[in-house]
């Protein structure tokens, strides 16, 4: 009871008014505290601001832009609305080509409209002569070719490099002994003849002579240097003078 009364006792900065004696407290003033009326919020700080929603849909939106009233009340506010284009109004796709009636080395009948590159001539291509493959023996083949390349073994017959002019070439004719020369290199082609996929006769056409043209037409897709690397005699030059 002392507590409440040293509590009591304290001086505020509030106005506090004092009850009168009652049945409960006949001999103490209680106090009361009073509110002042003007301390309440009464949201005077936030009455000038805007509190209206935003709109939607947005002023620059697609549904917005469809609509032409708001359409007409967005322009007077100073901004533009970008027009929307139908599927009608949209560039078409290109026409399916008709696959059904292409004929290899033919345009076709629209080709102007068509994104394909024009092509070089009107003829049909001419059919390629078939080059049959031989049965190689087992051991020869192109694996086995590798492994003999990598098993250092002198397949080139000579020593050193050499300059190598046409009538030189000639002499290296025979199954034994066969050179050829692709395109200005001189290779002995005599350890490859077994297990050259065409067959040794195929090969032998260009025993002793420069093999770059019929090399070419037969097979202009493989690569002679890394097929014949390691059969290397020199390089083809003219005869001297």
């Amino acid at each position: 009871m002392s507590y409440l009364r040293s509590w009591f006792s304290l001086d505020t900065s509030s106005p506090v008014t004092t009850v009168e004696p009652n049945d409960s407290y006949p001999n103490q003033s209680l106090p009361v505290l009073q509110v002042n009326e003007d301390d309440e919020d009464d949201g005077s700080d936030t009455a000038g601001e805007d509190d209206a929603p935003p709109a939607f849909p947005a002023i620059n939106s697609a549904q917005r832009a469809a609509t032409s009233p708001s359409s007409s009340s967005d322009s007077s506010r100073g901004f533009s609305i970008p027009n929307i284009l139908t599927d009608s109004a949209l560039m078409p796709p290109p026409p399916a080509p008709n696959l059904a009636t292409r004929r290899p080395g033919v345009p076709p009948p629209q080709s102007s409209s068509s994104l394909l590159a024009p092509m070089t001539t009107t003829q049909p291509p001419k059919r390629l002569s078939r080059r049959d493959k031989v049965a190689l023996a087992p051991g020869f083949g192109p694996l086995d070719w590798g492994n003999l390349k990598a098993s250092g073994q002198n397949l080139r017959g000579v020593d050193a490099l050499m300059r190598i002019p046409p009538s030189v070439l000639k002499l290296h004719n025979k199954k034994e002994d066969a050179w050829t020369a692709i395109n200005g290199k001189v290779y002995n082609i005599t350890p490859y003849l077994p297990y050259h996929p065409g067959g040794e006769k195929e090969l032998m056409r260009v025993a002793g002579r420069d093999g770059t043209k019929l090399f070419s037409l037969t097979h202009a897709w493989v690569n002679a240097d890394f097929m014949l690397d390691a059969c290397l005699v020199g390089f083809l030059v003219s005869e001297p003078s």
